[in-house]
């Protein structure tokens, strides 16, 4: 298997593993640094990350002799750390347990397990175990018991985390020098186990979870071109689905800022309605629909009565406030304050939400017709939004971009007002209500004389950010996708080539380049880049686009991952990790690059004829 050098340039150099419930981050040298237990949306273990001092971590210390690696089991969410020297080798492989039970259920515990192997020769570590809950407001106290380390906060809000190991309690906790001889394990549990946990129930596992994976990302279409990068990114957004309930967060993490040392920093922990119909449009492509049918459920409900006004995002449950507060004992990742928790951009209305949401619901009676489940659901859902924006499409928003003060008439908000009334209409139409279809269709033609008079600037030569401005932005670069254009319209491509010289700097993209709340944007949104390279790539300038690809493939960290943000001059991850909307971009446009893409079908058909005995999955190829 390849093994890519890590550039410490980089900054966000880990690796992430995850099982349906929460989810860990874990650094190029084997350490632990960012993990919220039991769930994705609960306070940090072990914070790091955002305080490098008292966070907390779970390291694995060798001397400066040893050289770290570090890489996935192919086609896996298992993370390999080699650690390499004259006097000996060891393996750490990091994993949270999921697969699916007898009775079909799945197994995904809030639980994170470290299954250390030995390689040969006499091996030495350290390691260091400083579990610090509740964001590390507070001291610790631990506690070892017959079969078991625990860990418990001693004031404010109280929780307690469980360590299982077959190493010495005391070498442990005291990180005295350990000579590895044998395989070994490290288990944190929120809870405590009620089945003995031992080396066999160790492997156990770990196999039966790499054997989901495998078996996922062979149901996974694959591709001639960039099918490696495709299929990493697929499996990020897996792990970023909430299997209790079909809610998909937006990132793993809470505090990463856009610009390192300054304010922009958020929680994004949470379901974000545009951001979460983005990544099923996605997976439907390459198939996953389960995933897709778990989430619309999510919607169903979330916005369960006819006269529910949809929030722009919600928790991981279905939560409605996301109150913001922020931890101010913590000095934040590149003394970047304040580290917050919880969104206040939950109130804000975004009117591009609804088009996002209905082209989902319209892909799926497109694939299924009316034998898709809960369709009387998804038909009384789709004309409650379809309602809403019939009588709020006019109204000024917040954007895309979530300007806190800045409430304009956006033109991407206006263009997915538009998308809305567009599938709405088709999904009508699937469903044979001709006088819902005739309604909606003629609506979505004034919508889009609206945005022709109004959002396009002759001087400029571009469809500006709103109404009231000349600046550009990127999100009109998805016009063009979302069909309300042809790429070939003169005014299309004007705006995609003015786009491209405004906001892009060597090679990455601006969101935009006006001032908002926090003043001039600095860092490029890694996102807008991928969307200007699949604009560039419609409008016919397809060798430019490809090398902006291949060259922003390059800017990812060790292990193919990307955050939201990227630094224009260090290059450094910035934002959020991993971020879910740079990694569906990533596979949007990866597909859109290679020419005569297959039709569904046909995808489908090479899925089938590629399929691996289930002996030639589990050959071991961690060597």
């Amino acid at each position: 298997m390849q093994i890519n050098k890590v550039n410490e340039k980089k900054g966000l150099n880990y690796g992430v593993i995850g099982n349906g419930t929460s989810a860990a981050l874990i650094s190029h040298r084997g350490s632990i640094d960012f993990a919220c237990l039991p769930y994705f949306d609960s306070p940090t273990l072990f914070g790091r990350l955002l305080d490098d001092e008292r966070g907390g971590s779970f390291s694995i210390e060798t001397d400066s002799s040893y050289s770290v690696s570090q890489q996935y089991i192919r086609n896996t969410n298992i993370l390999l750390t080699r650690f390499r020297s004259d006097e000996g080798a060891f393996n750490v492989i990091d994993f949270m347990p999921r697969f699916k039970r007898g009775d079909s259920s799945y197994y995904c515990p809030s639980e994170i397990v470290r299954l250390i192997k030995y390689k040969g020769g006499s091996p030495r570590f350290r390691l260091r175990y400083n579990p610090r809950p509740v964001y590390a407001e507070h001291e610790v106290q631990t506690e070892t018991h017959e079969k078991y380390i625990k860990s418990f906060t001693s004031r404010g809000r109280y929780e307690s985390f469980y360590l299982y190991t077959d190493l010495s309690f005391g070498d442990l906790l005291e990180s005295r020098e350990i000579t590895l001889r044998q395989d070994c394990f490290c288990l944190i549990s929120y809870n405590q186990k009620l089945l003995e946990v031992n080396m066999d129930s160790v492997y156990l596992e770990y196999y039966q979870t790499k054997v989901y994976w495998l078996e996922w990302a062979q149901r996974t279409v694959s591709f001639e071109k960039y099918n490696d990068q495709i299929l990493r990114s697929a499996l990020v957004l897996k792990l970023l689905t909430f299997q209790k309930t079909g809610s998909i967060i937006a990132a793993v993490t809470t505090g990463l800022p856009e610009t390192a040392g300054e304010e922009r920093n958020w929680d994004y922990r949470f379901c974000w309605i545009r951001d979460s119909s983005m990544i099923i449009q996605i997976l439907f492509q390459l198939r996953h629909y389960r995933v897709a049918k778990n989430f619309l459920r999510f919607i169903l409900d979330v916005i369960s009565y006819k006269d529910e006004k949809m929030q722009i995002m919600y928790g991981i449950r279905g939560e409605k406030i996301l109150t913001e507060g922020s931890l101010d004992w913590l000095k934040g990742y590149k003394d970047s304050r304040p580290v917050r928790v919880g969104n206040g951009a939950y109130i804000q209305k975004q009117n591009d939400i609804y088009g996002v949401l209905l082209d989902v619901i319209y892909r799926n009676f497109q694939y299924f017709g009316t034998d898709v489940e809960n369709a009387e659901d998804l038909w009384t859902t789709t004309r409650s939004l379809v309602k809403n924006v019939s009588e709020n499409w006019r109204d000024a928003d917040m954007g895309i971009w979530e300007f806190r003060s800045q409430k304009r008439h956006f033109v991407f908000s206006k263009m997915l007002c538009w998308v809305a009334l567009d599938r709405g209409s088709k999904i009508a139409g699937i469903l044979g209500q001709e006088s819902y279809r005739e309604k909606w269709s003629a609506l979505a033609d004034e919508i889009s004389r609206d945005i022709h008079e109004n959002g396009w600037n002759e001087e400029k030569g571009a469809f500006t950010q709103s109404y009231e401005n000349d600046a550009l932005d990127a999100a009109n670069l998805l016009m063009a996708p979302y069909g309300f254009i042809d790429p070939t319209d003169p005014k299309y491509v004007s705006t995609v080539r003015q786009t491209e010289k405004e906001l892009c700097r060597d090679g990455l993209m601006y969101r935009y380049i006006n001032v908002d709340d926090f003043g001039l944007p600095k860092s490029s949104f890694t996102v807008c880049t991928f969307w200007l390279i699949k604009a560039l790539y419609q409008i016919g300038e397809r060798k430019k686009a490809v090398e902006y690809f291949d060259n922003l493939l390059s800017e990812s960290n060790h292990l193919g991952l990307f955050s939201e943000d990227l630094d224009f001059e260090s290059r450094e991850l910035l934002g959020n990790f991993p971020q879910g909307y740079s990694h569906l971009a990533l596979i949007d446009t990866a597909i859109t690059l290679m020419e005569g893409a297959v039709e569904p079908e046909e995808l489908m058909i090479d899925m089938l004829e590629n399929l691996q005995t289930t002996g030639d999955l589990l050959q071991e190829r961690e060597e």
